[in-house]
């Protein structure tokens, strides 16, 4: 018995050896993002790949462009609509954690109740149904350059990894540029520069408060939910919304 219980154990610390091996000589070298900009992300080369596995011709647009070259409008709009508490956290927004936990939880009493699946004297309450993000700026970052679509425990864990060193090694301004110039606002656009370019027919500096906002709606869905080619209407209530929320957002920026 007991050589089995020894045997087992050392296959199992050998696994994790490998898995923690994998891991550091894979780990993102986040510091060299301080001075060099992404040419692309895990995120872009996902999108790259299906669309050849469905035999059609990759679409990238992207432009790099410096965030002094990006409207404050647009900065504004997209921390607005997607992590308005961006310069007074570090990397975790545990109060919008918390409340979507409370807000998920609420979903799954609803759902089981509609199932004839609730019993409030249950000791095992009914799983969260996570219909509201969390994610901050940072994590979303974390995501797009380096982790799979994967949902998963352990992407998770590597995100939250990544968002520590991002958060770490980075300013908060380098934080938001990096993510303007390389997140998704539809089919092969990426970045604000591109953007605004095709849905405006200007530059990302020229963003007016409206301009920014109606892109900052995009961000969660640009493909479906909030594509404005299929559902412009709810791209509109979103934007009317961030509008909103603009004002009270300062570019609180500052240099490590």
């Amino acid at each position: 018995m007991w050589y089995w219980t020894k045997l087992l154990f050392i296959i199992f610390a050998g696994a994790v050896a490998v898995w923690i091996g994998y891991e550091l000589i894979t780990f993102p070298a986040i510091s060299r993002l301080r001075t060099e900009n992404p040419t692309t992300s895990s995120m872009i080369e996902f999108r790259i790949s299906e669309a050849r596995a469905e035999g059609k011709e990759p679409k990238k647009a992207m432009i790099w462009t410096p965030i002094e070259q990006i409207s404050p409008n647009l900065q504004r709009a997209v921390l607005a609509g997607e992590d308005s508490r961006f310069f007074q956290h570090n990397g975790f927004d545990w109060d919008a954690i918390q409340a979507a936990w409370d807000e998920a939880v609420k979903e799954g009493e609803k759902e089981a109740k509609e199932e004839g699946d609730y019993d409030p004297n249950d000791w095992i309450p009914p799983m969260p149904s996570f219909k509201r993000g969390a994610s901050t700026v940072t994590q979303q970052l974390s995501k797009n350059l380096f982790l799979s679509e994967d949902r998963n425990f352990l992407r998770k864990g590597r995100e939250a990894v990544y968002t520590y060193f991002l958060e770490r090694e980075l300013t908060k301004k380098r934080i938001l540029e990096i993510y303007l110039n390389i997140i998704e606002w539809g089919d092969g656009i990426y970045g604000a520069e591109a953007a605004s370019r095709f849905y405006f027919k200007k530059s990302a500096s020229d963003l007016t408060r409206e301009d920014a906002a109606f892109l900052a709606a995009m961000i969660p869905s640009p493909l479906n939910v909030f594509n404005p080619a299929k559902n412009r209407k709810r791209v509109v209530r979103r934007q009317r919304v961030i509008l909103r929320g603009m004002n009270s957002i300062k570019l609180a920026y500052s240099e490590k």
